[in-house]
């Protein structure tokens, strides 16, 4: 379990990172209307080429990183059961035995 805290942190954590770049995106698209190209898409091109970009690599470092949690939780999960089930399968085997020695 070390380190799904950090993965799942990151996993969290990008997409508001993403959203924060959008928003600095935006706030540049509009700086560019201000600039006095009001009717020119190129005033508001930049900020919005920003914002996308940014929003795409939150979601890019995001979704492999929620993958890649869910997949770790789950094998440790499996190993887990396993372990209980041989832990259970151990102490039957010995018990089995101190019965069959004291009979």
């Amino acid at each position: 379990k070390r380190g799904l805290g950090g993965l799942a942190t990151i996993a969290a954590v990008s997409p508001f990172v993403g959203l924060f770049g959008t928003t600095i995106g935006i706030i540049n698209a509009f700086q560019g209307l201000k600039g006095g190209e009001a009717g020119s898409i190129s005033a508001v091109a930049g900020g919005i080429s920003e914002a996308l970009v940014t929003t795409a690599f939150g979601l890019f470092v995001a979704v492999p990183a929620v993958m890649a949690f869910n997949a770790f939780s789950s094998k440790i999960e499996t190993f887990t059961v396993e372990m209980d089930n041989s832990a259970s399968e151990l102490m039957d085997y010995f018990v089995e035995g101190m019965s069959s020695r004291q009979a």
